[in-house]
């Protein structure tokens, strides 16, 4: 369990605390390793860390994107977030790794795919190992993004790994949500699943240029189909579906301009305030579902019995339930 912040730790924090205010992006990144690290007193400073730098936090635009790999997810967001930068805003992106499940090593090569995003002095870009955490969203993504935006960074773009079982994640935490589908949508549409269309804000058909710009035009129409199908995620905004070129800078303006339509319709029917603060909750609901998982692994005695138990599920000599039950009576729960 968390400690109440040591005098000791203050002074350590003052300086974590100076530099991500003055936008220092070497101490912004010391600041989230200190986020990510699951050593105790590493985690005593970064909550302190965290709460004082709360009322700075939540004036960022969050972007999520999603789509199948190869879809041209960094290409596309290298070329978005240089117009932007260069337009003025300061962007973070969040580039969410790949971990070994063997090793806990991450790949960490986003800032070699997104070459001039990385050398904008605009921007900053932090790889983060998944650890294995479903939806390719690291536990402290949260925690990172508002760190960015306590440092001054005014869009903050959240790339995910693919597709999978559980885009929602990411979903929870933004206010756009971003999928990016390739031409030829026969295919990539059984391959990209109903709960993540239904949760998408835009359908953006990616790599419309040259000879796919007719086979990107057919596929935005059957995406645009399919959305006339499902519930929109908002009853304040129809996602639309366009077509846009993330290497040859196409579309862009129009994929940006959309963003902030979302955000202006959702902003003027209070839609925009109710969603931040469901997302705060949930992400409180995640965070004691962690502790308490935790906890349970602290302790020698239950952490022993919680693999006997999970062996025992395993081999279906036990109801999940009733394993349950045995783990909260040793809590004394």
């Amino acid at each position: 369990m968390l400690k109440k912040p040591s005098k000791q730790t203050s002074p350590v924090v003052d300086d974590y605390e100076q530099g991500v205010l003055s936008g220092d992006v070497t101490r912004l990144a010391r600041a989230v390793t200190l986020m990510e690290s699951s050593k105790p007193e590493h985690r005593e400073m970064a909550q302190e860390l965290l709460q004082r730098l709360l009322p700075k936090t939540g004036n960022a635009l969050r972007i999520g994107i999603t789509g199948v790999p190869g879809v041209g997810k960094s290409t596309l967001i290298d070329q978005l977030g240089t117009n932007l930068a260069d337009a003025g805003h300061k962007i973070a992106v969040l580039a969410i790794d790949p971990t070994s499940s063997r090793t806990g090593g991450s790949i960490l090569g986003d800032k070699t795919r997104m070459p001039r995003l990385a050398v904008n002095p605009n921007a900053y870009i932090r790889p983060s190992p998944t650890s294995g955490t479903l939806g390719g969203v690291t536990r402290k993504t949260r925690e990172t993004m508002a760190l960015c935006e306590a440092a001054g960074f005014d869009i903050i773009i959240v790339e995910t790994v693919g597709i999978g079982q559980s885009e929602t994640a990411v979903a929870d935490m933004v206010d756009f949500f971003l999928v990016l589908a390739l031409p030829g949508a026969g295919d990539e549409l059984q391959g990209i699943k109903k709960g993540v269309l239904e949760l998408a804000d835009m359908i953006a058909v990616n790599k419309a240029d040259g000879d796919n710009a007719m086979r990107a035009e057919q596929a935005a129409i059957e995406y645009k189909t399919a959305l006339h199908i499902l519930k929109p995620a908002s009853p304040n905004w129809s996602p639309p579906v366009i077509t846009v070129s993330g290497l040859k800078n196409i579309g862009l303006n129009t994929l940006w301009t959309e963003v902030q339509n979302h955000n202006s319709s959702l902003t003027q029917s209070g839609e925009f305030t109710g969603h931040r603060q469901a997302q705060n909750v949930k992400w409180m609901h995640e965070m004691v579902e962690q502790e308490l998982m935790d906890l349970l692994r602290s302790r020698k005695a239950v952490g022993n019995e919680l693999a006997r138990l999970e062996a025992e599920v395993r081999h279906g000599k036990i109801t999940p339930q009733l394993a349950v039950d045995k783990i909260i009576s040793m809590l004394g729960l």
